[in-house]
């Protein structure tokens, strides 16, 4: 069993280069590639064809959940920018959702941007959490560190600089923050949340 990497079927974007989205889904076959490497390692270590110092094992399987979650954060990442930028429904479930916790959808987004301001590198992730019927708002720095367990992913924004330093420098995070907004299909992320509840 392997992973394949996924192709996307993404319009051109607004404030997003074609040449910074080609090197950005080369770095996301990296991590399919990886994954299938640690899996293909561990299960000849398993099948005993392959003798690898246990340290090394222990290395491999804690470096699996890096190289994965960076494949399936980036998954959702580039599935929000298919079928072009599409507002959030009025009056929709997440919409709803987000009102009742932040005040409005407006409130929602400028949260999302606010946590997307964290220094450093990460993600900002948003769970829809189906048992209190809630969502949350969390940076999550390495892909495997800081994720709520259990919890589905509704929208992935990618904040680690290969995601934007091909358009902007550091110092203009924000811009890219923006223009992730501008392309993003909310539509996306909304049946996500549905699908979630």
């Amino acid at each position: 069993m392997a992973y394949t990497t996924k192709t996307f079927n993404l319009p051109v974007l607004e404030g997003l280069s074609k040449k910074q989205i080609q090197a950005h889904l080369a770095l996301y076959e990296g991590y399919v590639k990886h994954v299938n490497l640690i899996m293909e390692k561990l299960g000849a270590v398993r099948g005993g064809t392959l003798a690898l110092d246990p340290y090394i094992v222990a290395e491999l399987r804690r470096r699996f959940a890096f190289e994965f979650d960076g494949m399936r954060l980036h998954e959702y990442y580039f599935e929000q920018f298919e079928g072009g930028s599409t507002p959030l429904t009025t009056g929709g479930p997440l919409a709803s959702a987000t009102a009742e916790k932040y005040g409005s959808s407006e409130n929602f987004v400028q949260h999302i941007k606010e946590v997307a301001g964290t220094r450093g590198v990460g993600w900002v992730v948003v769970y829809a959490d189906p048992t209190v019927k809630t969502i949350h708002t969390v940076f999550v720095n390495d892909h495997e560190v800081g994720g709520l367990a259990g919890l589905p992913v509704i929208l992935a924004l990618d904040l680690w600089e290969h995601a934007y330093m091909v358009d902007y420098a550091p110092a203009e995070k924000k811009k890219y923050i923006d223009a992730f907004f501008a392309n993003l299909n909310w539509g996306v992320v909304e049946k996500r949340f549905a699908e979630a509840r």
